[in-house]
């Protein structure tokens, strides 16, 4: 079975990743494994930072590997937190602290203007060097309630309704959600164009 690092320190990814990768041909391994730096995400994009992620991961243990870049856009903030979605209350801000300054920049928008969606981009590297990196995006579309509600998952989930479940990410069972979210659709896209270059 062949290992792949996952370039994440974040448990509700790799928890997450474990579950969706469950079936494969091969072995995910957290880069915590091989004490792998953080890598400066100093990219403008999602693409950009997963890149710059999963060459990290490559360079730091020689292996194949998988980086994830996700994040939220709102609408009413012009696409924001965006690229920012883990840092948008401060460097060493809490999911909590980042759902409180949403909710508060949201404040006085009205609920037809709440949407937004989740976005997940997936970079596969087989090595550091890798000229042609696999790149799979996913999105899940949504809106931002006014209070937060449920207690399963991680990040923006509490304030994030999905309409089609009639209920927020983080109310969600947990193979649902992976059935439907922004990463999860990436990574099916990921395992077909894997699976097709066999």
């Amino acid at each position: 079975m062949k290992k792949v690092v996952l370039a994440s320190g974040n448990a509700g990814k790799l928890k997450e990743f474990q579950q969706l990768l469950g079936d494969c041909e091969f072995e995910i391994v957290p880069q915590s494994k091989f004490d792998v730096p953080e890598a400066d995400e100093c990219g403008l994009s999602f693409i950009e930072n997963a890149i710059i992620k999963a060459r990290n991961a490559c360079i730091h243990t020689g292996l194949a590997a998988i980086a994830d870049d996700s994040g939220l856009a709102v609408d009413a903030l012009n696409g924001a937190p965006g690229i920012y979605s883990a840092r948008f209350a401060g460097t060493d801000a809490t999911d909590s602290d980042n759902n409180q300054l949403l909710l508060e920049k949201l404040r006085l928008v009205p609920d037809a203007l709440r949407s937004a969606r989740f976005h997940c981009v997936l970079a596969f590297m087989r090595h550091e060097n890798d000229p042609t990196p696999i790149i799979c995006h996913g999105s899940w579309e949504g809106k931002i309630l006014h209070d937060a509600s449920g207690s399963n998952g991680f990040g923006y989930d509490p304030i994030f309704y999905v309409p089609e479940h009639k209920c927020t990410s983080a109310e969600l069972k947990k193979t649902d959600k992976n059935q439907i979210s922004h990463r999860a659709r990436a990574m099916a896209l990921l395992l077909q164009t894997l699976n097709a270059q066999r």
